[in-house]
């Protein structure tokens, strides 16, 4: 089965998806927004520390492993394509929901598993 969250932590360190709604997230419907909640931040998650360039670049650490990509926004999706160590996660877009400090990626444009990160 193919892996299908944000970044590394689709592979690494998931959670069932969940209604957001429920939970107070909101979804980040454009770019422009995205890129003002990580510009300059780490994402985290216990063993994951990763940065999202607003010029289109993933990269970081999970699990003492090297997490390299590539990003772009498509319509009201996060789609990246993703390497972990030497394994290619392969391409996803990703809905992407927010609150307070936690940014949810819900893998195949909202349907699949999702991964909560810290905004640090």
């Amino acid at each position: 089965m193919k892996c299908a969250t944000l970044l590394a932590a689709a592979a690494l360190a998931v959670t069932a998806a969940a209604p957001a709604s429920a939970e107070g997230f909101r979804a980040v419907e454009s770019r422009s927004g995205f890129v003002s909640l990580v510009d300059g931040k780490s994402l985290k998650r216990l063993g994951i520390n990763l940065a999202v360039t607003p010029g289109g670049e993933i990269r970081g650490q999970a699990f003492g492993k090297r997490v390299t990509g590539a990003w772009r926004w498509d319509g009201r999706y996060f789609c990246r394509d993703l390497k972990f160590g030497t394994r290619d996660l392969g391409p996803n877009c990703q809905l992407v929901l927010v609150n307070g400090r936690t940014v949810r990626f819900v893998a195949d444009k909202g349907t699949g598993q999702h991964a909560d990160l810290r905004i640090e």
